[in-house]
Formats: C-alpha cells, structure tokens, sequence
C-alpha cells in the first residue's frame, strides 16, 4: 500500500503562516542511528569560541552579545552567548543565574527601541553545541508577524536600512553597559567627503569671507541711500511749508527787508506821511502779510511821534535807520538834494507837511504790501546818505 502524504495542517491557515496557494507536505526521512556532531563538538570547530570580542556589539567577563552581519527584514535580531563553551544545562548557578538576568535586560533594551512591540526569545541548540540564545524584535502593529514563523518572516521581509540598523545596534549596546561590560557598537557616522587638500579649505573660507563683506557692504549702501532719500523728501517738504505759513523772516522779508527800513525812514522823517502810509497800507496787499505790516507801521508812528515831539534832529542816515538799505545811486530828488540843519534845535527844513510826504511817498515808491517796488523807468531807491531829515 502505497504511503499517503499527510493532509496539510491547520496552521497553514494561519494569518502569520507565511505562504499561500497550493501546498504539500514532505515525505519524512527515515531516522538516523546516530547524529552527527554539532560546531564545536567531537572534531569540529567551535565559531563562537574563536570569534574575537571586536565581532560583537557588547562583550562583559562571561557574556557577549553579537548581531548578525548585514541588516534583516526584523528590526533587531541579537544572539546573547557565553564565553565559556558550555550548553544550556552544562551551566554552573552562578551562570545560570546570570543568564536569566541578562535575558531579561536584554530583552527590555530591544523593546525600548522605536517600532518594537515585542520580543521573542528562542533557543534551539541543534546547530552550535555552544550556549546561544536568540532575540528577535517584532514590529509594532504587524499583528501577521506573530507567533511560531517570525523567524520564516526575518527572511521574507526586505532587510531594513543599514543606518537604522547600526543606530538600534549602538542604543542596545549602551543600555548593557550601563550595567556594565564595553560597548562596541557606535552609531553610524555622519557620511561627508573631505577635502582633497587643505588649499581648498582656504579657498572656501575666503571665498565665504568675501561674500559676508559684499553683503556689508551693500547692507551700507542701502542705508546711506536710505538716508539720502530721506534728507531729499525733508528738503523738498521745506519751501512748500514756507509757502503755506509766510512770516516776516520768510521769502517776503527776505526781498524787501531793505525797502521796508527805507520806508520807515520816511515815516519818521515826515509826520505828516503817518496818514498817508496808512491809507496806504489798508488799499491793498497780500492777505498772509497783513498783520505784520500793520504791527510793523504801528510801531514806526510811535518811533516817529516821539521823535517829533522831541525836536530830534538827527538825520535819517544814521546808523539804525541805514542798516540793511540798498546802495543805490545819489537820488535827485530836491528833498534829497537838501539835508538841511545837522544841529540839534535848529528850524525845520521850508517845506510843508504834505510836500514831505509826497516826496518821500514817491522816493520810496512804496507798494500795497509795504515793500519797495522799482519801476524799469523810475529813479533809484534813496540811500541812507541821502534820506529826507526827520
């Protein structure tokens, strides 16, 4: 009777069983009367007893830790040994105790790792007659890896990136020696190129040097352009305020500031000009300078009134009364032509009152604003050599 391969089990039907589809099982082999020796049994060689501490993420005084050599499809898979060739139940207590120590601080730094929600801990022994225990990192929320094949599934799985690998390595080997023993494993280095020579380094140093003074410089450019502007919009916002509040320093009085002393002359010298110049004054002119014209007329009939009444008989050219006049020629004005008496006391000049203010009214030729207006045609302006007496 031919044998009948068994029906396939139920585990196949499995959510974490890693294959699908049409499957059989194998034919059993026969055993065998004795089985052959594992490493580091009878003849063989021993890996672990003659692997170097340098081939393992963590070494102490009785154990060693080592890490498989090239990234899997798990996010950590660790294998913890001793150092002294010996099985699980050749283990002395004092091992023995060890071991259960280490485990559990071993299993705790794997869980610790980012994505790692549980760890299995296996021991199979049928490969190495030497002590291995084995530590495989489930990730987290692959609920398929659970179970019995998450070993089968380490080798399905595309391996994870090197650089995550080394830096998982490099976290478990520090939490290990923080109970003591060495650490090995560092985490991976930050991948740059040097230079191919020092020259170059220099070159770049001067060059960014460079940069950062063009970028002061043109930082100051900017804000003495800034400030330039700024001083251009104050001086060009300046005549339009004068323009708008004229006084008597401003453009007016600037103009006619000589004129206007000659025409106060005049009102000093003639007391009888007091009502002509007023009328004068109220005819007409610019509104902006009205009041000042009219303080400024006030206060000269009171100057002329007092001199008057004190028979002054300074003449009109001195100091205060030719400051600021305008040079111009000898006027031929036959009041000009007679300054009469110098001395103090002596008779007033033969000319009646409104003569006086005839003359000086045409010798200033004042205009409706108070300043002196020169015709193309008319005479010039009289000087303070030349003003009419008072």
């Amino acid at each position: 009777m031919p044998d009948t391969p068994p029906s396939v089990p139920n585990f196949t039907q499995w959510p974490s069983f890693p294959f699908e589809g049409d499957l059989r099982v194998k034919q059993l082999d026969d055993p065998v009367a004795a089985e052959p020796p594992r490493r580091g049994e009878g003849e063989r060689e021993c890996t672990a007893c003659g692997a170097p501490d340098e081939a393992y993420i963590w070494v102490g005084e009785r154990w060693r830790v080592r890490a498989m050599d090239r990234p899997t499809g798990l996010p950590m898979v660790l294998i913890l040994e001793s150092r002294s060739h010996l099985d699980l139940g050749d283990l002395p207590n004092l091992l023995a105790a060890e071991l259960g120590v280490l485990t559990v601080r071993l299993e705790r730094a794997i869980r610790s790792l980012d994505g790692v929600s549980r760890v299995h801990v296996n021991r199979w022994g049928d490969g190495s007659a030497h002590l291995h225990l084995w530590f495989l990192a489930r990730p987290y929320g692959q609920l398929q890896l659970r179970g019995t094949f998450l070993p089968l599934w380490d080798s399905i799985l595309p391996p994870i990136p090197e650089s995550t690998w080394r830096e998982n390595l490099a976290l478990v080997a520090a939490w290990l020696a923080d109970f003591g023993g060495r650490q090995l494993a560092e985490p991976p280095r930050i991948q740059w190129q040097a230079p191919a020579s020092f020259g170059a380094v220099e070159a770049a140093e001067a060059a960014e040097a460079i940069a950062g003074a063009d970028t002061a410089e043109a930082v100051e450019t900017a804000e003495a352009v800034e400030t330039a502007e700024t001083a251009l919009d104050a001086e060009s916002s300046a005549p339009a305020t004068r323009q708008q509040n004229p006084t008597n320093s401003g453009p007016m009085a600037g103009s006619g500031g000589s004129a206007e002393s000659a025409g106060a002359v005049g009102a000093d010298a003639a007391p009888g000009g007091e009502t002509d110049g007023e009328n004068d004054r109220e005819a007409g002119g610019e509104t902006g300078g009205e009041t000042d014209r009219e303080s400024d007329g006030e206060s000269e009939r009171e100057d002329g009134s007092v001199a008057a009444s004190a028979g002054a008989d300074v003449p009109a050219g001195g100091a205060d009364a030719g400051a600021g006049a305008p040079e111009s020629e000898p006027s031929s004005s036959p009041l000009a032509a007679d300054p009469g008496p110098s001395v103090k006391g002596a008779a007033a000049p033969d000319h009646t009152e409104s003569e006086a203010g005839a003359a000086v009214e045409d010798a200033a030729g004042r205009t409706d604003s108070g300043a002196p207006e020169k015709a193309d045609d008319a005479p010039p302006l009289p000087s303070a050599t030349n003003a009419v007496p008072s």
